[in-house]
């Protein structure tokens, strides 16, 4: 048995201990992002807009990515562990792709066209200039952005700690 000064909480040489998990919002689809822009348009009076008309009428269409998202073999989820961000595929949730803490040192948020309206955007992992991830559609992203930096200033910091540690020994 493992004992932990914070419950569920573990280093990360010890056990992959997961921090945050978020899932795409209708904006990584591009129909959802099409959709977005379409809700966006405030051409009317009053809530009576253009924008509302059409997010009224394609519900059926909304429904449709929203449940897709979720779904056994396509839906997708992007998971922060106390090592790597992950993005997980399928009714397992498979790994299909991932970024160590250690292989970026910042995060952009980029909002494309069709997102605002979703509250969503795409995370941009980069080492100095060259993106080395992107995560698509992240609902909230400025909240896992944050969680993103926190978790790997604490993992490169330890590692920092671990490294002078066995040099000092």
């Amino acid at each position: 048995m493992i004992r932990q000064a914070i419950a569920g909480a573990a280093p990360a040489e010890v056990s992959e201990t997961t921090v945050m998990t978020v899932w795409p919002s209708n904006a990584a689809h591009p129909i959802g992002a099409l959709l977005g822009k379409l809700y966006s348009i405030e051409a009317g009076y009053g809530v009576v807009t253009l924008g509302n008309l059409i997010a009224l009428a394609s519900i059926p269409v909304a429904l449709v990515i929203f449940f897709l998202r979720l779904a056994p073999f396509i839906g997708a989820r992007y998971r922060l562990t106390n090592r790597r961000v992950i993005v997980e595929r399928g009714l397992t949730w498979k790994e299909e792709k991932s970024v160590a803490l250690d292989r970026f040192d910042s995060i952009d948020i980029d909002i494309k066209p069709g997102q605002a309206w979703y509250d969503a955007g795409d995370l941009v992992f980069k080492h100095g200039e060259v993106e080395t991830f992107r995560l698509a559609g992240v609902s909230r992203p400025h909240a896992f952005q944050a969680t993103c930096v926190k978790s790997q200033m604490a993992f490169t910091s330890i590692q920092k700690a671990v490294a002078h540690d066995l040099v000092s020994a």
